[in-house]
């Protein structure tokens, strides 16, 4: 067992997630332990020895609950349950004991948003009557022409934010996909609901929770509908809430905003513990492609300090698209033409890559951005697969190309799974750079000079210093531009 891990994260430290090494996965990616063709819980569990090898201190967690997967499972049919997939109940509850014995603590998703449109309440409130207390569970309007001006932000797949509903004869509210309604904060009962969720999850021992698309929970006429006064006065109550009912429990902010509107979401250290740098990932990039440490050092002139008790995650890449919604439309014009000059590489406002193909494959550029994930101000999130240099295939649809399966092995499926190749719910990567024959955990377990082992001296490196996780930042002066130059301290 990692000696670092348990010295690093205590049961008893309210500030653990200011010294996580955080690990994405997609239950559904990782390992398949029935050999059906589809990841799932027991595969994960089967897997955390790989994971504490690697120096992880916590395991972020993409959304398990009873889904049609639409959305890949952020259209959630079922906040009390199991996706019978990835397995049942009382599988989760041994992952968390396991997760717990080895020192980690575990990351969910609540999607507080919208549900998927074959959720229960959703049935009940279009075949409810106008002005009924289940009618009022999400937004509904007679006409499509309320909030008028609201950006679409799938804008590849929606062309408004309203879509008609024949059962109950109305418009209803949808910020992202129109099988994805979005639920109404502002009915008590609704809040009531997300509060029971939140409580059933925590009882059962999870230990922090990632809070899908905050800035859209409320709607107010003359707005963009983001980042409300109304949205941060449900989420205080919410952490207040939590706080009065769970020890060292943490609530991440998953908020694509620039600087002043997401660290808004920390309050005064009373509403998310911790909220993702959107502004800074980008940035990262451009310096490196630029060679100018200019992008970073400006982007951190302009962020806010936060309150003592909050961080931020940084992260290179995740299950998403590299978003480019927070940088100026000259820098998204700049960050397309050099990462993403094949247009099927992009998708809504952002590039559907992995962070190895987008760098060309080269270890070096790999390694300086990683070098800046593991040191600047911050709590490093890692995606599965990343710490290999996993390849994608982006012609898959959708962002599915940065969600194929964990490579293990350069046997067949990778590894993943021995299910006939065919019922592989994604295909494994077979581009020639990124084969699974050579790119995988075996081939660089065994070589002390691969990216694996790199990346885990990185992460040793990184606890061995309290100043990575917790200290300040001043950036130093360097007449050559191709220089970044910075000092974490922490108490002297």
């Amino acid at each position: 067992m990692n000696k670092n891990s348990k010295k690093l994260i205590t049961a008893d430290d309210p500030g653990w997630y200011k010294d996580a090494v955080i690990y994405q996965l997609h239950i559904r990616s990782f390992f398949d332990s029935n050999n059906n063709g589809i990841g799932d819980i027991n595969g994960v569990t089967a897997k955390l020895g790989y994971l504490e090898s690697l120096g992880v201190t916590a395991v972020w967690l993409l959304p398990f609950y009873p889904s049609p997967l639409k959305d890949d499972g952020y259209d959630i049919a079922d906040y009390y349950g199991i996706h019978p997939d990835y397995g049942t109940l009382n599988d989760f509850k041994r992952f968390l004991r396991e997760a717990h014995l080895r020192g980690m603590k575990v990351i969910t998703e609540l999607v507080l948003n919208h549900t998927s449109d074959r959720h229960e309440w959703f049935q009940k409130s279009r075949n409810a009557p106008k002005g009924s207390p289940w009618r009022d569970y999400y937004v509904w309007s007679d006409t499509p022409d309320k909030y008028n001006g609201v950006r679409i932000i799938f804008q590849d797949f929606e062309t408004s934010n309203w879509s008609w509903d024949p059962v109950a004869k109305a418009y209803f509210w949808h910020r992202f996909y129109s099988h994805q309604p979005d639920l109404n904060f502002d009915n008590p009962q609704v809040r009531k609901e997300m509060f029971k969720v939140i409580d059933y999850w925590m009882e059962m021992g999870v230990d922090g929770m990632r809070l899908d698309a905050v800035p859209y929970l409320l709607e107010r006429d003359g707005t963009n509908c983001e980042n409300l006064p109304e949205t941060y006065d449900f989420l205080r109550q919410l952490r207040s809430h939590l706080d009065k009912k769970f020890k060292n429990r943490m609530l991440l902010a998953e908020a694509n905003q620039w600087p002043e509107d997401a660290v808004a979401y920390f309050g005064k250290g009373d509403i998310c513990h911790m909220a993702f740098n959107f502004p800074l990932m980008p940035r990262m990039f451009m310096a490196l492609q630029m060679e100018d440490w200019f992008p970073i050092v400006d982007i951190y002139e302009q962020i806010p300090p936060i309150p003592e008790e909050c961080q931020w995650a940084i992260f290179l890449r995740n299950h998403d698209e590299l978003t480019l919604e927070m940088v100026t439309d000259e820098e998204r014009d700049y960050m397309y033409k050099v990462y993403a000059h094949d247009h099927t590489a992009r998708i809504n406002l952002g590039i559907r890559r992995r962070l190895a193909p987008l760098l060309n494959n080269s270890r070096r550029r790999i390694e300086i951005l990683s070098l800046l994930l593991f040191s600047l101000p911050g709590t490093p999130v890692i995606y599965y697969g990343d710490e290999i240099g996993m390849g994608d295939n982006y012609y898959l649809g959708d962002r599915n190309g940065v969600r194929t399966p964990m490579q293990w092995t350069g046997d067949r499926n990778a590894g993943f799974s021995t299910a006939n190749p065919q019922k592989i719910f994604l295909p494994v990567i077979i581009d020639p750079d990124y084969h699974y024959h050579s790119i995988n955990t075996e081939n660089q377990e065994k070589s002390l000079s691969s990216l694996l082992w790199w990346i885990r001296r990185i992460i040793a490196m990184r606890k061995q210093h309290k100043a990575f996780s917790r200290g300040g930042i001043k950036f130093l002066h360097c007449e050559n531009q191709a220089v970044l130059a910075f000092v974490r301290r922490f108490r002297g």
